[in-house]
């Protein structure tokens, strides 16, 4: 007894014991000027929260033994020193930095991303306010090595590489967005930009930190919901904003306050706009007899920003055999939601909770039945829409039956309510600095509106739990974790191409880095145990078996062919353990010089719509079949057997200049994959009468099968981003991507995303700024099969924004101008990318207040 209170003893007293002298330790930050550097962040390693600098330059903050300070601010060149108990009034120079530097969130290791071992890019500040989009791809899809999947601009993800799907990881504050954008195209995701104190988009694998959900990068979304530094006082900002080509209006708001390390903290964004205008383009064929129809949709949606037109005003001409368009239709957007979060920030101790709630109905263009009929004959009754607006769960009967009777247009309604708890504890110890604990639940909805009723219902509720326990052992510093994750994947209704999923994840990870000199080794690894679980009705009949009765199929003719193709009933589970791995360096070979080397390993598994899915996804005009599914003649069978890990080696180096007038950084990368996951087209179609058919069977309305299939791939490429700063006022950039991606056969994989060249100027005198930007994306000619060729476009884009005060309060006034020059442009990864063209020229013109 008394040796275990013994054993106990000695272990409290190295997690808990701290220097008993703490001290207060005093300071200032100055450039290279010996100007003070105001609001720049000093955090002490194994601190719980961080002190900011006064306008002199000055900051204070408690020392409790021997460890390390680090002082960063946008922009200047992180700077590390070793304090004590003991130490001086410290002064702490900050060089500025030539490329754009921000503490990234997402390293876990307070790194900037001029200092990281693996690629990174933010974007933050003004710069994200004015460019915010409604999604997440169409913000982020001018840096390079990003692209957007492009369902319409109000269903865009990031495209990572020319990877995206379940290959590229959504986060809020590190946690998953848990939303079903991974499912489908046609699924928007739920993270709003104007939100967002900064977005960090971590290209190339980060499953170490994230999961095998993140084997081609990371998307991080940083807010402040959870506060976790002391407000003192009432803080907040508001901002309004309109586009002219969609008639877009935009409101949000932020509010803060805290009194004694209590925070408080609201934002909340409004979104509400029409379909959007394009240059004049030629609708495809296989559109060109019902799309007449779409007139009455636009004029019945009043509510979402629509004016009525004369058919020679909403731009649909007839000549001959071709018909010509100047709107995409059903691509409104009503939106609205906000987060409020609350948190208590001590020396020691941080803990907080929030929660947010969305709601969202979004148009999802190309998106009509009545190109892929099952012989079906729709009578519905037309209705006033006005219900949209209600946002609750009666309106869905009422919102969209004046979508007209002939062709069935469909809209997407997304609610989610995402809750988040956040523990930190600072050790003040010699070997632990800090125990953090983030948590998440997320019960997220997606239901598609036909006729107003509900076609098809996705759910997903995910709880999460992310455990980092920071130390230093020795020279090394790192963390070690523990990630939980559990997702209720449901789907019902006529496009429930994936069954309901379970997915758990048990991961223990592992990230230590050391200082050599001038070179810092990371190391990292990572073991998750994953497992899938599923019951479901194998066939492609059972899940459109209500499609044909409700369709006016003759009864005897489905039950013949019920008879012909029986289902089955099957409980299906998947478990396999993925393990990743990482070696980096970053060697600091001059001053404001570095180059940065990454080699990682990371394995996944398959998830429901890769492995399971078996049915008809209209959405992309095809009947799709997962992995585990066999084609005979015209039978299809369930046969999950031999499903391979996806595994990727990829390498990454880059090379860095973020001193000095001139910077850049460029980014070289090799991605190795075996058994890559990817769709082809089996030579089937499929017809709801006659099944899955060979194609020389041909019925009208029948749909291309695509399968999922593996083999090994290349994806390689370079990106880079390189500015001169001419001089106080003057500054150029040049920035491109390039990638090439294709099988070990030589196939080219599908709809990889076009290269891309931009350049831009900017200029700034005292309160006003403007700058003006070309982007070339070129011809993209390396096709998949089925694939037509996409022809380059350039877009010229301006914007001007001018700063100034009003009873005291500092305002900012933006105008953007995109696409000045009216630009016909399509987006070559995307699924519709002849029906839904890149919006034509607008005006965003805004105006941001903060208090």
């Amino acid at each position: 007894m008394f040796k275990q209170s013994l054993i106990t003893f000695a272990i409290t007293s190295a997690i808990f014991s701290s220097q008993a002298s703490a001290a207060q330790l005093k300071g200032k930050v100055l450039d290279t000027n010996n100007q003070p550097v105001p609001n720049a962040t000093v955090h002490l390693h194994g601190k719980s929260q961080s002190v900011k600098t006064d306008i002199n330059g000055q900051f204070s903050i408690n020392v409790d033994q021997d460890s390390q300070l680090h002082v960063s601010k946008d922009n200047f060149i992180n700077e590390r020193i070793d304090v004590s108990p003991d130490s001086p009034y410290v002064t702490v120079k900050l060089a500025p930095s030539s490329v754009e530097s921000v503490v990234v969130y997402a390293s876990a290791l307070h790194k900037s991303n001029i200092e990281m071992a693996s690629p990174v890019a933010v974007l933050g500040g003004d710069e994200l306010k004015n460019s915010a989009k409604p999604t997440l791809g169409e913000t982020l899809k001018q840096l390079p090595g990003i692209n957007a999947s492009y369902f319409g601009p109000v269903s865009s993800s990031p495209i990572i590489r020319g990877l995206d799907g379940p290959r590229v990881k959504i986060t809020q504050n590190g946690l998953d967005s848990s939303d079903a954008s991974r499912v489908g195209p046609d699924h928007a995701n739920t993270n709003d930009s104007l939100a967002a104190q900064q977005i960090e988009v971590l290209r190339g694998p980060a499953t170490l930190l994230y999961g095998s959900g993140a084997i081609g990068g990371v998307v991080n979304v940083v807010d402040n919901r959870i506060p976790t530094d002391v407000i003192e006082g009432v803080q907040g900002a508001a901002e309004f904003s309109h586009d002219t080509n969609s008639n877009t209006n935009t409101v949000a708001a932020l509010f803060e306050a805290g009194n004694n390390g209590f925070n408080f903290h609201f934002d909340g964004v409004t979104r509400k706009g029409g379909d959007y205008d394009t240059p004049r383009f030629a609708l495809p064929g296989e559109e060109h007899e019902d799309h007449d129809h779409d007139e009455a949709h636009h004029d019945e949606h009043e509510e979402h920003g629509h004016d009525e037109h004369a058919e020679e005003e909403h731009g649909e001409e007839s000549h001959g055999e071709t018909e010509y368009a100047e709107r995409v239709a059903n691509t409104f957007i009503d939106s609205e939601q906000f987060n409020i979060g609350t948190s208590f920030v001590g020396d020691h101790l941080t803990v907080g909770l929030s929660y947010g709630r969305i709601e969202t109905d979004y148009g999802i263009p190309a998106h009509s039945h009545e190109h892929h009929d099952h012989g079906d004959e729709h009578d519905h009754d037309d209705h006033d829409e006005h219900a949209h607006d209600d946002h609750d769960e009666h309106s869905e009967d009422e919102h969209d039956h004046a979508h007209g009777a002939e062709e069935e247009s469909v809209f997407a309604r997304v609610k989610q309510d995402r809750w988040q708890a956040l523990f930190t504890y600072a050790m003040h110890n010699n070997w632990i600095e800090s125990i953090q604990v983030r948590a998440g639940f997320t019960d997220y909805e997606h239901a598609e509106i036909e006729h107003g009723a509900v076609g098809t219902r996705f759910g997903n509720e995910t709880t999460e739990l992310r455990t980092n326990i920071e130390h230093r052992l020795g020279q090394w510093h790192g963390i070690i974790g523990y990630h939980f994750s559990d997702s209720d994947y449901a789907a019902e209704g006529t496009e429930a191409f994936t069954p309901a999923t379970n997915t758990k994840t048990h991961a223990f990870y592992v990230l230590e880095e050391r200082r050599f000199g001038d070179v810092t080794l990371e190391l990292g690894a990572r073991v998750e145990d994953f497992s899938l679980s599923s019951n479901f009705t194998s066939g492609h009949d059972e899940h459109h078996e209500h499609d044909h009765d409700d369709h006016g199929h003759d009864e005897h003719e489905h039950d013949a062919h019920d008879d012909e193709h029986m289902a089955e009933v099957i409980d299906y589970t998947l478990d396999t353990t993925n393990f990743s791995a990482s070696i980096g360096a970053v060697y600091d070979y001059t001053e404001g010089h570095n180059v940065a080397v990454n080699l990682s390993r990371s394995e996944r598994a398959p998830l429901t719509a890769e492995l399971l899915s078996n049915g008809l996804h209209i959405a992309t005009s095809t009947y799709e079949l997962g992995l585990g599914y066999h084609i005979e003649g015209d039978e299809v069978h369930f046969e999950p057997e031999n499903i391979e890990q996806e595994r990727s080696t990829n390498l990454d180096i880059s090379f860095r200049r973020f001193i000095g007038d001139f910077g850049y950084t460029v980014n070289f990368f090799y991605n190795d994959v075996s058994n890559y996951y990817y769709q082809r087209n089996t030579g089937y179609m499929y017809t709801g009468e006659h099944g899955v058919e060979l194609a020389d069977h041909h019925h009208d309305g029948a749909l291309p099968v695509y399968q999922f299939e593996s083999a090994d791939a290349e994806l390689y490429g370079f990106e880079f981003d390189a500015h001169y700063q001419i001089d106080a006022r003057n500054r150029i950039k040049v920035f491109g991507d390039h990638l090439r991606a294709e099988l070990d056969s030589g196939e080219y994989l599908p709809r990889i995303p076009a290269n891309k060249l931009g350049t831009s100027y900017r200029f700034e005198l005292e309160d006003f700024a403007a700058e003006l930007s070309a982007i070339h994306y070129m011809t993209q000619d390396k096709l998949a099969q089925s694939e037509t060729k996409t022809d380059s476009y350039t877009l010229l884009n301006a914007s001007f924004s001018y700063d100034f005060s009003v009873s005291g309060v500092d305002l900012v006034g933006y105008v953007n101008v995109d696409n000045i020059t009216d630009e016909l442009g399509f987006v070559h990864s995307s699924f519709i990318k002849e029906q839904a063209p890149l919006p034509g020229r607008n005006f965003k013109l805004g105006v941001r207040g903060y208090f």
